[in-house]
C-alpha cells in the first residue's frame, strides 16, 4: 500500500511541475526514479498517463481522469494528517518557508529557530532570497512577502506586521553638516540611497489624504545592500532611509541619530503567503501565529 501512495504522490507532482526533472527537484529524488515510479505505476494500472517526447509531456486522457482523483484522494489524506494534527501537542513534519535575505535573516528565521526548538520533530527546510518565489510551483508551504501583494490566484494571505521606515544619521555627519529640520533641507545634505538593477529608490514620506511625497536627496553614493547603507551612515558619509528593524540597534546604542521623529513615517505590510488549501497544516498554521506574535516586536523602535 504504502508503495502505491508513493508513486501515486510522485505522479501529481510530476503533473504540476510539468516535467519529471522539475518533480524530481522538488521530491529530492533523482529524475530516473521519478521516471520509473511512473512507469511502475503505468505497469500497475494497464494505462498510459503521460504523452512523453523530447522536449514536452502530457496528460493522456487515462492520466487527466487519474489525476483529477489523485487530487481528490490527497486532500483526503491532508484533511486527515491536518485532524490528526490538531489533537496532537508536537509538531511533525517538514515546513519549507521563503523569504526576504536580510529582513528573514534578522527578523523571521529568529521566529522560526524558537519555534523548532519548541517542536523537536518539526524540520525548517528556509529559503533566503530577494526574487519573488513562485510558491505553488516551487512547492513552498509559507512565503513571507514585504510591500504590496498584488493579485496572485491559488493563494492566501495574511498581514503579519508594518515594517516602518526612518530617516538616519551619525552624531557625528549631524555636528559636522548640521541637522535638517524639515524634509525640504534633505536637498542641502548628502544621502547614501539604495538602487538596484539600474534604479535608485525615491524615499517616501506619507502626506495627509493625498498621495505620498517622493523626494530624491543629492547622492554621491548608492548600494544595492541595506546593511551596507546602514554602515555607511554610522561611518558619518550620509543620512539614510531605511527599516526601523534595520537600525534600531545602531539608535538604541547612540551610533545613529533618528530625525523627524515628530512625523508620521512611512510603512510597508510584511505578509504570510500560502498556497490555498481546506486544511492548513498545523505546523503552517503555527509558524504564522508565530510570526504574528513575535514580528511587531522585531520589526519598529
Amino acid at each position: 500500500m504504502n508503495d502505491r501512495l508513493n508513486g501515486v504522490s510522485v505522479f501529481v507532482e510530476a503533473v504540476e511541475a510539468d516535467s519529471f526533472s522539475a518533480a524530481a527537484q522538488r521530491l529530492n529524488l533523482s529524475r530516473s526514479a521519478v521516471g520509473k515510479t511512473i512507469a511502475r505505476l503505468e505497469g500497475r494500472l494497464g494505462a498510459r498517463l503521460f504523452h512523453r517526447t523530447t522536449r514536452s509531456q502530457t496528460l493522456t486522457e487515462d492520466g487527466q481522469v487519474f489525476y483529477e482523483r489523485c487530487l481528490r484522494a490527497l486532500e483526503e489524506l491532508q484533511a486527515g494528517e491536518a485532524m490528526l494534527e490538531s489533537g496532537r501537542k508536537e509538531v511533525a513534519g517538514r515546513l519549507r518557508v521563503s523569504m526576504p535575505v536580510l529582513f528573514g535573516r534578522r527578523c523571521v528565521a529568529p521566529i522560526l529557530l524558537k519555534l523548532a526548538s519548541e517542536h523537536p520533530k518539526l524540520e525548517l527546510d528556509l529559503n533566503f532570497t530577494d526574487s519573488r518565489v513562485d510558491i505553488l510551483e516551487d512547492g513552498f508551504d509559507l512565503a513571507i512577502r514585504n510591500g504590496p501583494l498584488g493579485e496572485w490566484p491559488g493563494l492566501m494571505a495574511r498581514r503579519l506586521a508594518h515594517q516602518r521606515m526612518t530617516v538616519c544619521a551619525s552624531p557625528d555627519y549631524l555636528r559636522i553638516h548640521g541637522t535638517p529640520a524639515t524634509r525640504d533641507e534633505l536637498a542641502d545634505h548628502h544621502a547614501i540611497l539604495y538602487a538596484r538593477s539600474g534604479r535608485i529608490r525615491s524615499w517616501l514620506f506619507p502626506v495627509e489624504g493625498g498621495p505620498d511625497a517622493e523626494i530624491l536627496p543629492p547622492s554621491r553614493m548608492r548600494f544595492d545592500d541595506l546593511e551596507m547603507i546602514a554602515d555607511a551612515a554610522v561611518a558619518g558619509l550620509g543620512l539614510v532611509w531605511l527599516p526601523c528593524w534595520l537600525v534600531q540597534d545602531r539608535v538604541h546604542d547612540g551610533r545613529l541619530v533618528r530625525l523627524f521623529a515628530d512625523e508620521r513615517r512611512l510603512s510597508f505590510d510584511c505578509h504570510a503567503v500560502w498556497p490555498q488549501t481546506p486544511h492548513l497544516p498545523m505546523r503552517v498554521r503555527l509558524a504564522i501565529d508565530a510570526l504574528v506574535a513575535g514580528l511587531p516586536a522585531a520589526t519598529g523602535l
